[in-house]
């Protein structure tokens, strides 16, 4: 759980500074689940940079709570939680300051969004609050002022949670949370409880915060129960390690099976296997035969050869091919599905219009061949998927550029993404590989997303 918060001061000598305005999201990673903003009473004068800066003068706070009044209220909504802040060390020594002024102990462990963002954003131009929200498309109203900041920094920290892919964050978290307390295992319901009942990737964490289990599914809380109820080996073992759960909703199933694949092979949890296992075994290519018709053949995946597209097993493959056949009007003999030396089955039943035997044209027969290849096949093309997100009131994108997948982001429903710079800093990025390109192919030909937006192509160096 995280206490994300934002404070204005009314500057000053070094710890002579005195609180102005305060405000605190409880977020648990996902959503805000409580929140806190007040104007406070410094009982002092604000500097006048300060006034002008903030808007805040010493008229506005007369009749605002003084610090005492609300420090209450503080305690209880950081308690158990990481502090975040842009500029985490400022926030907290002046907390600290103010609490120390009422004899109490305030001690918080804390997360900077600056440091977390010099280390996940590379080579943004500025780190300042304003400048960054700005580069990646988040909204900030009221800038220097408690509230439009910290609401921005939780948004911000959201996209700095997306783009950790190594779980540096989360790792770090629960080991903050677990010094120095004593060592019990968690009751296995109340980790499920928490859990929700949407699609995504979950994390199952031992007692050292290192993930030891990586899964997706369309109900997380339902899958992680069957994990904690199975009585096999493998499943007893989890349930004896597992300290922690946490999750990524991903609002679709395509982008939680490419974050699971992506993320099995960096982490290697000891207890996930599927990682470790070929996403594919056949694939679909082409060639050109004596007489110039395009030939679609079945081959084994074995990397010496483009791939149009990629198939769990020769099964598969075949199926989609007499699919692909039929659906553009193609001949089953020169795909290799019907090894008459005569005409074809289609043939026969006027749906081939003669290739087999020579009666069509090659370059006739290879408009509906090429037809099809540049409509099944990202080769070259640069395009954005836009499906479901995680929330009503978001999308999600997968950016693919001159073919190669580049990764996922969210955007609000309120937000165009139609700028490309502003696009790609909003992406995650994910390798490029034989499993992500397979794992895409093969959800678009079972399944529709919400819009294909085609992208001018990147210029080639």
């Amino acid at each position: 759980m995280y206490a994300i918060l934002d404070i204005e001061t009314t500057g000053g000598k070094y710890n002579e500074e005195g609180i102005t305005e305060i405000a605190i999201y409880k977020f648990d990673g996902h959503t805000v689940v409580d929140q806190f903003s007040s104007l406070i009473n410094p009982e002092k004068p604000i500097q006048p940079f300060v006034v002008n800066l903030t808007g805040i003068n010493n008229e506005m706070l007369r009749h605002a709570p003084k610090f005492y009044e609300v420090a209450k209220r503080i305690i209880e909504i950081t308690e158990g939680c990481i502090l975040v802040a842009h500029n985490a060390l400022f926030d907290q020594r002046i907390l600290a300051t103010e609490f120390d002024r009422l004899g109490y102990n305030f001690e918080r462990e804390s997360l900077c969004t600056v440091e977390l963002s010099q280390k996940l954003l590379p080579d943004m131009p500025s780190y300042s609050l304003g400048k960054l929200v700005r580069s990646l498309g988040i909204p900030l109203s009221d800038r220097h002022r408690a509230q439009g900041d910290a609401k921005a920094t939780v948004a911000l920290f959201k996209l700095l949670l997306a783009k950790d892919t190594s779980k540096e964050i989360i790792t770090e978290t629960i080991q903050k949370h677990s010094k120095g307390k004593e060592k019990l295992q968690p009751k296995l319901l109340d980790i499920v409880e928490k859990l929700p009942s949407e699609i995504g990737v979950y994390y199952m964490h031992n007692e050292a915060g290192k993930i030891i289990y990586i899964g997706r599914s369309k109900n997380i809380k339902k899958r992680v129960l069957q994990h904690f109820t199975n009585d096999n080996k493998k499943s007893r073992q989890l349930q004896a390690q597992v300290k922690t759960v946490t999750f990524e909703k991903t609002g679709n199933e395509l982008i939680a099976h490419l974050k699971e694949n992506i993320e099995l092979k960096r982490n290697k949890p000891k207890f996930s296997s599927r990682g470790r296992k070929n996403l594919f075994t056949h694939q679909l290519t082409s060639v050109i035969d004596q007489n110039g018709y395009i030939n679609l053949q079945i081959e084994p995946a074995d990397g010496r050869k483009k791939a149009i597209t990629t198939f769990s097993n020769y099964q598969q493959a075949k199926t989609s091919l007499f699919k692909i056949t039929s659906e553009n009007q193609l001949c089953q003999k020169l795909n290799g599905l019907d090894k008459t030396t005569k005409g074809c089955f289609l043939y026969g039943i006027k749906e081939c219009y003669g290739a087999c035997l020579q009666e069509e044209s090659p370059e006739y027969y290879n408009s509906r061949v090429e037809r099809f290849l540049e409509q099944n096949s990202f080769q070259k093309q640069s395009v954005a998927l836009i499906d479901r997100g995680r929330e009503v009131d978001e999308r999600s994108v997968i950016l693919i550029e001159n073919g190669e997948f580049i990764g996922y982001g969210f955007y609000s429903l309120n937000y165009q993404i139609n700028n490309p710079e502003i696009l790609k800093s909003i992406i995650t990025p994910m390798e490029n590989n034989r499993d992500t390109q397979h794992i895409i192919q093969s959800y678009l030909r079972k399944n529709k997303v919400l819009k294909i937006l085609k992208l001018s192509p990147k210029p080639a160096n």
